[in-house]
């Protein structure tokens, strides 16, 4: 449990709060794309979230819920590339936060299928977000490319922190971790952080 503070406190001097997708920086590497989920909390907490409510979860869905994250992020980036538009990106992804939180926190434990329906339609609205700063060329399919291999670090991330404390007997602080995800959701869908 020591070393929960210092990791708490090197995602926060690493992250920045949300903001509206739509230029955000550099999209022409896959660099750039795997830098990118690391520059807000929203990013950072759901991909752990996704992680973390996987290995609770446990058996398949420990690799089919982060693939379905990563996989639905695509096909989503890859809508917003074709221009087909979807309505209400960003209120979605701030529900995101609150609501795999919420999933973790409380250890909701839903049937494989439902669990992968819920992730794959937050997937979805993350993925656009980041589709839609993309230019449809060979820059912009290298940057969603870095992108979904740190979105999939991110994941096994979690996995391995809720693996960890279940191995160490400290079960407990995976579902704190998602009270925090609630909170920090909440906190930027208030504006506040």
């Amino acid at each position: 449990m020591k070393r929960l503070p210092p990791i708490a406190t090197f995602l926060t001097f690493i992250t920045q709060p949300a903001m509206a997708h739509i230029g955000h920086g550099s999209t022409a590497s896959v660099t750039a794309g795997f830098v990118h989920p690391f520059s807000g909390y929203d990013h950072v907490i759901v991909m752990l979230m996704v992680g973390v409510w996987a290995a609770q979860k446990g058996g398949r869905a420990v690799w089919a819920w982060p693939a379905v994250f990563v996989g639905t992020m695509l096909f989503g980036g890859a809508l917003a590339l074709h221009g087909i538009s979807l309505p209400f990106v960003e209120p979605a992804i701030l529900a995101s936060v609150v609501a795999l939180g919420l999933l973790v926190a409380l250890a909701v434990d839903l049937p494989i299928e439902m669990g992968a329906t819920v992730i794959g339609l937050f997937a979805l609205f993350h993925g656009y977000a980041h589709g839609s700063e993309v230019k449809e060329t060979l820059s912009g399919v290298e940057y969603m490319a870095g992108f979904a291999i740190a979105t999939a670090a991110l994941n096994l991330l979690g996995i391995g922190f809720a693996e960890v404390m279940v191995h160490l007997k400290l079960g407990p602080a995976v579902r704190v971790v998602g009270l925090v995800g609630v909170l920090v959701g909440g906190g930027l869908f208030a504006g506040v952080i």
